[in-house]
């Protein structure tokens, strides 16, 4: 038997005051990515880079990058410590008004946390989860729209205020 690739993710124990490391899927399926339509994406890892792990969609097509990228960095110590992490999705098409051009569309989310002061993430939750709902519902509603005609997600694509 040969050798067996694990893929890790690094996490701040906020308690212990140190990274924990935790395993982290090597493909991203069972609904756990859609696209506007609703429909499942599915992505598989392709490279782990220092804390950066990188997946593709496994029905990319060859020229056609479609990839997911985990990141994390630290910076600061003792107090003064912050993690920023980075969801980023990138995708390369053909441009549909000169068909010559490759285009690349990016989506990102980062979570700055002063994981030094902390000594839970309830806030850090809070806040993203605020980011979340307001990118797919209108309002009051718990409906999320992966259409993309959420509150925030139309600010972004429309360029509405």
């Amino acid at each position: 038997m040969g050798p067996v690739a694990v893929l890790y993710s690094i996490r701040y124990d906020t308690v212990a005051r140190r990274n924990v490391v935790m395993p982290l899927a090597t493909t991203l399926n069972t609904n756990e990515i859609k696209d506007s339509a609703g429909l499942e994406q599915e992505f598989g890892h392709l490279q782990l880079i220092g804390r950066t792990h990188e997946y593709k969609l496994i029905t990319e097509a060859p020229g056609y990058p479609h990839r997911l990228k985990v990141s994390h960095s630290e910076s600061g110590t003792s107090t003064n410590k912050r993690r920023r992490s980075v969801v980023r999705f990138d995708k390369t098409i053909i441009g549909q008004l000169d068909a010559t051009k490759q285009i690349t569309i990016s989506a990102y989310a980062v979570l700055d946390l002063p994981v030094g002061n902390l000594s839970a993430f309830t806030e850090g939750k809070n806040v993203l989860a605020n980011l979340i709902s307001f990118m797919a519902s209108l309002g009051a509603t718990t409906t999320i729209l992966f259409d993309c005609t959420g509150n925030g997600a139309d600010a972004l694509v429309n360029g509405n205020l």
